[in-house]
């Protein structure tokens, strides 16, 4: 292949004392990984710094005349309102760029559209009520305990187990201080049971990875089954320590099972290219659709690229794939 100009676009980190800075800076590892690939490759790639200043933002792209960019903005100057604002300002330029379009990325992080979404569909999801604004919705048709998240953040922010209410009583006294810290909300039952990572590639037919599983090593009864923030990014929590990834032989039926609900959320959504859905298959043996996952991390030790991996893909080579599957839209 011919050496080809490649961006990669990037939300930047608030650093400093922001709460959640371990999945902000993440963005860096990532973006420093597919540098050195492509440079590898014999490419020549440019970092492009994605904020809300889209007076310095738009002259950088387009003096830069990039055949293609990677796209790996979560969020922009961490207001996730506008996790899909890079792609549409790629497509409003006609730059090709790796990933989902922006009507998928802006749908999938929206946790109450993305319910509504797949209820309309028939695809299985943990029944839910959202909470808006001063709003106190009727909490009756959901089962106890349950996790309250909120409706944008992405990288589990605002999870985890202080996340999780026994009862209506407890979660109502919480719910004011939750809405002033996060925003809007979902309130969403709790099912205990296997938890899956379902990671698809490709384009323009996408293909199911091996699915992964989430295994919750000796937790003990007092925490509940989830992969909250702490699991992801505190390594010195007793959840980062005892919530590992594995890659099991699944039966065949069950390994269907999950392909295909991970695919019809893939296609639901309008997924491109890459991205992940994470599945609870509850005692019922029902695979529930837990979160949609349009732009998944790509940091080398990150589950998507471990997923590839499992295939036998490894992290040169996906970046290879992802940057085949923009340039082919050029």
């Amino acid at each position: 292949m011919e050496s080809c100009r490649i961006g990669i676009v990037h939300n930047v980190p608030r650093g400093g004392d922001y709460d959640f800075s371990a999945s902000s800076e993440d963005v860096l590892v990532q973006a420093g990984a597919v540098e050195k690939a492509l440079r590898e490759m014999g490419h020549v790639p440019f970092l492009v710094p994605f904020t809300e200043n889209l007076g310095d933002v738009l002259p950088n792209l387009l003096s830069l005349d990039l055949r293609a960019v990677f796209n790996l903005c979560e969020t922009v100057d961490e207001n996730p309102r506008f996790a899909g604002h890079p792609a549409a300002v790629l497509e409003l330029l006609g730059i090709p760029f790796t990933g989902s379009p922006s009507t998928a990325i802006t749908l999938s992080t929206d946790k109450v559209l993305s319910k509504k979404l797949l209820e309309a569909s028939g695809i299985p999801t943990p029944r839910s009520v959202p909470v808006t604004g001063k709003e106190r919705p009727d909490f009756s048709v959901l089962p106890y305990p349950v996790l309250v998240k909120p409706r944008l953040e992405d990288g589990s922010i605002g999870i985890d187990q202080e996340s999780v209410f026994r009862n209506e009583g407890s979660l109502r006294q919480a719910l004011d201080g939750l809405l002033e810290r996060f925003g809007d909300l979902l309130v969403e039952e709790y099912i205990e049971g296997r938890e899956f990572n379902v990671s698809l590639l490709g384009f323009p037919e996408p293909e199911v990875l091996p699915p992964a599983e989430i295994v919750f090593d000796r937790f003990p009864e007092t925490l509940y089954k989830i992969v909250g923030y702490r699991a992801k990014w505190d390594a010195e929590s007793f959840e980062y320590g005892h919530t590992t990834r594995v890659f099991p032989e699944l039966p065949g039926e069950l390994a269907g099972l999950l392909g295909k609900t991970a695919r019809a959320t893939f296609d639901l959504f309008g997924l491109r290219d890459y991205g992940r859905v994470d599945i609870r298959l509850g005692a019922d043996g029902v695979p529930r659709v837990l979160e949609v996952n349009a732009n998944p991390c790509i940091s080398p030790d990150a589950g998507f690229p471990a997923a590839a991996a499992a295939r036998g893909l490894e992290f040169p080579a996906l970046v290879g794939k992802l940057l085949d599957f923009a340039l082919g839209r050029a």
